[in-house]
């Protein structure tokens, strides 16, 4: 009887239904009494409040819930001050405080971003941060902070924003959410990278700049038996809207783990986008097939480049055991082939949903695998030919700030331009039960999200955040991020001492790995054994603690 009145009535438009049954009821009983007059007024209030909330665009929660989503918007408004006095602080909820939700919402609504009263951080907690400002600060012109992505052996190099989408695929987002993200691109000539699902019909309509993933599964690039194509990869690596070609080593959630889509939820156009059967189970395998070694990886890059007609092709990973990402960099050595660019995911997660172990214990966080990659980079000096991007809960104009500072070149966030998009961080974007649209494939669901009104915000979001950051390097006497370095962040070791970036972590000096092996643990124990034709751990780091026996 409940799965037949939820296929008539959805559960999330109970509350509006009920109302509107008892708002009949009264309006039949008037007959018998006049007393029933109130019941019937108050009802057919409400009644109207979820009708104009079905009907509006601009919050999807009222859509996919009306009436009900009130009660959350009096308790998120009350929500401060039970908090202040009888719970936890803004800035202690994870994944994602209030205070970083609340700033993205206002910035992509283009509401007033400023806060009163000082900060809500303890400054004498270790581990707080920040930048120091100049007494000479300048004035920017432009927020439109730009680097050209490219080296030496590509032919189409790319202007791309410091700030972009990370990598989110259809299927795993609603095609509308697809749509205001590609859009939102559109409008502030910014990346939107495709995610491992390929690139769809959702992708293509509004003409944003596409930066294709492919991960293990080729999907959009593969035969009938899942292997890699070179004739389907070159249809779609030389559309105009393709920029960039990025290929998915690992990623931050789940990090040397595979991933299968039920054949249930493979639709005709999820299906269309990735060349797989439709309602077939689809694989994305832990590891590729198209190579098995360091020497092969930069060999496939080099070959994707040319297919591409000369575009910048490279590779994101999360930072795991470090002798396989030092025996990459030896292949780069030995072949002369470099990517154009390498995007480091933090260890700490993304918008893809994980094991418990994965998500909390697998793949380095964001900062120490940045610095291990840009360090080895200066150290066989490959630095200024390959560019690096950066992924791993980079919302604020502060988070970009101590990214850039700490060796990347971009930035790209994931969850940030979600809650552009209106997410709520329910966390059930693996259900197919996203109460905003976001991450469902359910049509009604889908409907709440308005693709002009969430495009706009995807827009505003972005710009606001670049205007922010241009603020913030006009404070500290800089020009363009490029100028950031580690001397420029500043952060609490303890309550009597702070110390920069600069001193508190190691920086190679150019070419330092190309005349010795500099005085660092990880250099020191990693270096010298890696191999640039295997990813194999090597001897030495089975025997550092002695053979196991059983």
């Amino acid at each position: 009887m409940f799965n037949v009145l939820e296929n008539i009535v959805p559960q999330r438009y109970w509350a509006w239904s009920i109302c509107a049954i008892l708002c009949a009821i009264c309006l039949a009983l008037l007959s018998l009494s006049t007393l029933w007059i109130w019941p019937a007024l108050i009802c057919g209030a409400l009644t109207l409040v979820g009708l104009a909330d079905f009907l509006q665009a601009r919050q999807s929660i009222r859509r996919n819930y009306p009436l009900l989503a009130h009660f959350r918007f009096f308790f998120e408004y009350i929500r401060p001050e039970i908090r202040q006095y009888f719970m936890e602080a803004d800035s202690e909820e994870l994944p994602f405080s209030r205070a970083q939700r609340s700033i993205i919402y206002q910035r992509s609504k283009h509401a007033l971003d400023k806060r009163p009263f000082g900060t809500q951080l303890n400054v004498y907690e270790p581990h707080y941060e920040w930048i120091n400002h100049s007494i000479a600060p300048v004035h920017i012109e432009s927020h439109d902070f730009r680097i050209t992505v490219g080296g030496p052996a590509c032919t189409r190099p790319y202007s791309a924003s410091v700030f972009n989408i990370s990598a989110m695929s259809f299927g795993a987002l609603s095609s509308r959410a697809i749509l205001a993200l590609n859009e939102g691109a559109r409008r502030g000539n910014f990346f939107h990278d495709t995610g491992e699902g390929s690139i769809s019909r959702h992708h293509r309509q509004n003409g944003g700049d596409l930066v294709w993933e492919i991960g293990s599964g080729y999907f959009g690039c593969r035969d009938a038996d899942g292997n890699f194509n070179e004739e389907k990869f070159a249809e779609n690596a030389r559309l105009d809207q393709v920029k960039m070609i990025e290929i998915k080593l690992s990623q931050g959630a789940k990090p040397g783990h595979g991933g299968v889509l039920p054949g249930a939820k493979v639709t005709r156009e999820i299906a269309e986008a990735r060349g797989v059967p439709i309602g077939v189970d689809c694989v994305s395998p832990a590891r590729h097939a198209a190579f098995s070694t360091p020497l092969e990886l930069l060999a496939f890059i080099a070959r994707l480049r040319e297919l591409s007609g000369g575009k910048p092709v490279g590779f994101k990973l999360a930072i795991g055991h470090p002798w396989e990402w030092f025996g990459i960099v030896k292949a780069m050595l030995q072949t002369g082939i470099a990517p154009d660019f390498i995007v480091v995911d933090g260890g700490e997660g993304g918008t893809g949903a994980a094991p418990l172990e994965f998500t909390d214990h697998v793949g380095a966080p964001l900062r120490e695998g940045l610095m291990l990659v840009h360090n080895t980079l200066v150290g066989v000096n490959l630095r200024q030919q390959i560019s690096i991007g950066a992924s791993g809960k980079i919302v604020t104009a502060f988070d970009m700030a101590r990214t850039i500072a700490t060796g990347a070149d971009w930035c790209n966030s994931a969850r940030g331009f979600m809650f552009a998009l209106g997410c709520l961080q329910a966390q059930t974007c693996h259900t197919g039960h996203c109460p905003t649209g976001v991450t469902t494939q359910d049509p009604q669901r889908m409907r709440a999200l308005d693709v002009a009104d969430k495009s706009t915000r995807v827009h505003r979001f972005h710009q606001n955040t670049l205007g922010a950051l241009k603020e913030m390097l006009g404070a500290a006497g800089l020009n363009h991020p490029r100028e950031l370095g580690p001397e420029h962040v500043i952060r609490r070791v303890s309550a009597t001492e702070v110390r920069s970036l600069a001193t508190l972590h190691h920086w190679a000096r150019p070419g330092e790995l190309l005349s010795g092996v500099p005085d660092h643990p990880v250099f020191k124990v990693f270096w010298d054994v890696a191999r640039a034709d295997s990813f194999a751990a090597p001897s030495t780091t089975l025997s550092m603690h002695g053979a196991k026996t059983h």
